[in-house]
């Protein structure tokens, strides 16, 4: 152990702390903190509510529905699949397999199939959210 100088009240030698990354590790780091998006906020329950309502979204607003929920299915998915939650629970495995299915689906032209397709997206994507609080690989809903 190097010398190292003593805190008042503390009788052990500490070593100089080395920080754990270079300079340009830390700026990566950074970076990827600043670009870093949560997998659950608010604007999922709020996404699945809008499509899951009485209310039937109009023609004009189904492609950014679909596109939001493709967005919370891939974050929702890959929380599941790198907690390897999806390997200790089957029904977790089984909503994966149905989110990517769905996901990479295109949007029906007709829109009472399109409405249809949000839907199924939605019911998935809630269900995935239940499963993933139960399995405590989310702390709580939002």
């Amino acid at each position: 152990m190097t010398a190292a100088a003593l805190s008042p009240g503390w009788a052990h030698p500490v070593r100089a702390a080395v920080p754990p990354f270079t300079e340009a590790g830390l700026r990566r780091v950074l970076e990827k903190v600043q670009r870093w998006a949560p997998y659950v906020d608010g604007s999922l329950l709020e996404d699945v509510a809008a499509v899951l309502d009485n209310y039937t979204p109009p023609e004009d607003e189904i492609e950014e529905h679909a596109q939001r929920l493709r967005g919370h299915l891939m974050r929702l998915v890959n929380l599941a699949v790198t907690s390897q939650t999806d390997q200790k629970d089957q029904r977790i495995a089984g909503l994966v397999k149905r989110g990517r299915h769905i996901r990479s689906e295109e949007l029906p032209s007709d829109h009472r199939r399109a409405v249809g397709h949000v839907r199924q997206m939605a019911w998935t994507l809630n269900e995935l959210l239940e499963l993933l609080v139960e399995n405590q690989c989310l702390t709580e809903e939002p």
